[in-house]
């Protein structure tokens, strides 16, 4: 058969992409047709995303699309992070640049929630970890301070959605991203409105809740004219990235607790997938999330700081005239001669520090561990210090789930690191299953594949992932 092409926009917190999908009918291939930076734009002492020039950039990635596939388009959808949204008037006037999740507004906003809602209630309602960038602690931060933006609004889109309003005008929420939002009941599937209305959230801003793989409608006559696509479906994918990523995981254990994932990049998710939320007490103890994923499943996961610290690290070392990219950071960092300090990555201090490094061998002296001095010192004390949290959590889902965790598939742009890959399986005493690294990207395509009905189920997605991409083993490693 002649290959059908489906389009995957996928958003980053440092780039973003539009990828094409090519089906066979049995296996997918997966090209890049455009990349383009991302990152938080400074304004006015506050942190904001670039929302126009993102969606400029993703026009020019459809445009390409069209100039090298043409007809055999079938459909589109976008994925990107959690947690942030745009707020659009009726008119669908766009109020504001939207706030990056780093911005400093929401310091001090659990205080104030819990002193109107108790912890366990927002837990019992949502099910999700506490941590203030989510989209509850923006709204209060909003209520706050800037009242009459929330006043003016009319639909609150979450960044995903938004591009899809771009794309086709839908104004919907997806299922996997609305649950990032701590604004959504995992019982009822549907938005937490009574606790929105404790405090005193305008619950008319939250649209319609719809599952991964819903059909949006088809692209704006604009859009279509602009980028040289005909009329084709937008679809929704799991848009939250984490969800896409989980969706094409490669294991045959579909179904099974067995095994755990890494979704691996600025920040690592690592989790099991279940049938039902979880929403204990020893859960909300260990501050473990549930977020949505495909087919009604939930992520039980912790999301961790990941590749930040390397990431921003590089960033310093620039500042300061370095030159070095991550490979020769990474054979830096194995190179590095131990013993190697440990730091918390979830230490609100490396959140959003001017100078990483300054701030990890600040942290080292203060619990009397001998202080990262080289490039290559402070990346390992990194890696070091995320596997070790990997460890730890690993403890805790085993706890939670009521079952050994046997393997560990690492997937995500950190799956390339195999430094990290190998101190993973160290650390936490399993066979480390790293790749693809496009797992986001597949999750999203295949997703669409399936809306058009060429997959049937979950299962079948996951398993054109393992018959198209090549996969490393790490086993651990004494000492």
């Amino acid at each position: 058969m002649n290959e059908q092409v489906y389009l995957g926009v996928d958003l980053g917190a440092e780039s973003g992409r539009v990828m094409a999908g090519l089906w066979d009918g049995r296996r997918l291939r997966v090209e890049e047709l455009h990349r383009f930076s991302n990152g938080p734009v400074a304004l006015a002492e506050t942190l904001r995303w670039d929302a126009l020039r993102l969606w400029s950039e993703i026009l020019n990635g459809l445009a390409a699309a069209a100039k090298r596939f043409g007809p055999a388009v079938v459909s589109v959808g976008v994925d990107t992070w959690g947690v942030d949204f745009v707020l659009l008037t009726k008119g669908g006037e766009m109020l504001g640049q939207p706030y990056h999740y780093r911005d400093g507004r929401v310091s001090g906003m659990f205080e104030r929630a819990f002193q109107r809602v108790p912890r366990a209630e927002i837990f019992a309602r949502t099910g999700l970890q506490f941590m203030e960038i989510n989209t509850l602690y923006q709204l209060l931060a909003l209520q706050r301070s800037e009242p009459q933006l929330l006043a003016a609004a009319d639909c609150l889109l979450m960044m995903p959605d938004f591009f899809h309003w771009c794309l086709c005008g839908s104004r919907v929420a997806e299922f996997t991203e609305a649950t990032t939002s701590q604004c959504l009941n995992p019982i009822t599937r549907d938005w937490a409105f009574d606790l929105l209305q404790k405090f005193g959230l305008p619950t008319g801003l939250f649209p319609k809740v719809v599952p991964p793989g819903a059909d949006l409608g088809r692209l704006r006559p604009s859009v279509s004219e602009r980028t040289g696509l005909g009329r084709i479906k937008v679809v929704a994918p799991p848009t939250h990235d984490t969800a896409s990523a989980v969706a094409a995981i490669p294991t045959a254990n579909t179904g099974r607790s067995d095994w755990a994932y890494i979704s691996s990049g600025t920040w690592s998710l690592m989790g099991v997938e279940t049938q039902n939320a979880a929403l204990s007490e020893r859960v909300l103890q260990l501050n473990f999330t549930n977020e949505g994923g495909m087919d009604g499943t939930f992520l039980l996961l912790k999301n961790i700081t990941g590749l930040w610290l390397v990431q921003q690290c590089k960033k310093s070392f620039e500042a300061r005239g370095g030159t070095f990219d991550y490979a020769e950071l990474a054979r830096r960092a194995e190179s590095a001669a131990g013993p190697h300090a440990l730091i918390d990555p979830d230490d609100p201090r490396f959140a959003n520090p001017p100078d990483m490094p300054a701030a990890i061998q600040a942290r080292c002296r203060e619990t009397n561990q001998p202080a990262p001095e080289s490039e290559g010192a402070l990346v390992r004390c990194a890696l070091e210090s995320i596997a070790a949290k990997y460890g730890g959590v690993l403890a805790g889902l085993e706890e939670v789930a009521g079952r050994k965790i046997e393997v560990i598939h690492v997937v995500g742009g950190g799956s390339r690191n195999q430094l990290l890959n190998q101190l993973a399986a160290n650390r936490c005493g399993r066979p480390v299953i790293a790749g693809p690294a496009e797992t986001t990207a597949l999750g999203n395509l295949l997703a669409q594949v399936r809306a058009a009905g060429e997959l049937k189920s979950l299962s079948d997605m996951r398993q054109v992932v393992r018959s198209s991409s090549e996969l490393q083993v790490f086993e651990p490693q004494p000492g």
